[in-house]
């Protein structure tokens, strides 16, 4: 009998821990060319995945099929990888590039570039324009180390605006994100605040590596390497504003970059690192909120 209860117990462990590692599920590894992807957007009319990487790396971008196989690259003739952090897209299919990584705060040539949805058929190809800006809060390149506030690796597009959430770097790391609103519109613009977040914990496992919005425009998600945060019922455009739900992804790794596939399936991708890493990863909003 006693023997039965042992053996009832370690089932249950073990139902539980597949349970628990089953929350993402990993799709490809990307072709041993991509090292370091840092941003990733899925457009579901040609079913491709579009992917960038970041500083040190080519200004090309990649479009993978749904097995992972290089269907595209396309190189950006008139736009240089300074630090490019993310890749988004509007609701007409055009892609934009986030050169905005700003790791030790200094940079003042941020900008974000357009690929026209037409160019996507080309090898090389020319951005349609710069969006160019900067953060009025920011006085100082760099400021104080307790005040390392103005890196980003996230954004997305909405009604012709784009949105920007910092990563902190801050020495006295609390989590705090800035929602920062620029408008996609080629030029020199001052970033808009519009409201503040705060993840709390340890920058390893709470800061914000990207971005994502619903294809209905009703959710929002940040990422961060072992967990995402959901805000939905937002008023406006200040998603921060919003409800706001942590879930964990029971997986951990340097996650840089989340897109949604439609409005309930999120595609997830980390940077290889040494043994691990480097693949794309699948998984649905219901199973990461219905997970005990």
């Amino acid at each position: 009998m006693r023997n039965q209860s042992w053996i009832l117990v370690l089932s249950i462990l073990l139902l539980s821990c597949k349970q628990n590692f089953s929350v993402i599920t990993s799709l490809y590894a990307f072709p041993k060319k991509l090292k370091e992807v840092s941003g990733i957007t899925y457009i579901p009319e040609s079913k491709l995945l579009w992917v960038i990487e970041d500083s040190g790396n080519a200004n090309k971008i990649y479009g993978l099929n749904p097995k992972g196989k290089l269907e595209k690259s396309i190189t950006i003739q008139n736009a240089e990888n300074i630090d490019w952090e993310e890749i988004t897209k509007d609701k007409e299919g055009n892609l934009y590039i986030g050169d905005f990584g700003n790791n030790e705060n200094k940079r003042e040539d941020l900008c974000i570039y357009k690929i026209a949805k037409d160019s996507l058929l080309n090898n090389t190809t020319n951005s349609s324009y710069k969006v160019s800006f900067e953060y009025p809060e920011q006085k100082k390149f760099p400021p104080k180390k307790k005040n390392l506030l103005y890196d980003v690796e996230s954004f997305f597009e909405f009604e012709n605006n784009f949105y920007l959430f910092t990563k902190n770097r801050s020495s006295k790391f609390d989590g705090t994100t800035l929602l920062y609103k620029v408008p996609n519109k080629a030029g020199f613009h001052q970033a808009k605040l519009l409201g503040e977040f705060k993840t709390g914990g340890s920058f390893e496992n709470n800061a914000i590596t990207s971005a994502t919005i619903s294809p209905d425009a009703s959710k929002v998600l940040l990422l961060c390497h072992s967990k995402v945060w959901l805000f939905q019922n937002f008023t406006a455009d200040n998603f921060l504003a919003g409800e706001v739900s942590e879930l964990r992804l029971n997986h951990f790794s340097q996650k840089e970059a989340i897109c949604f596939k439609d409005n309930s399936t999120l595609l997830i991708a980390d940077e290889k690192n040494k043994n691990t890493g480097g693949f794309v990863y699948e998984t649905t909003l219901q199973r990461l909120e219905a997970k005990p």
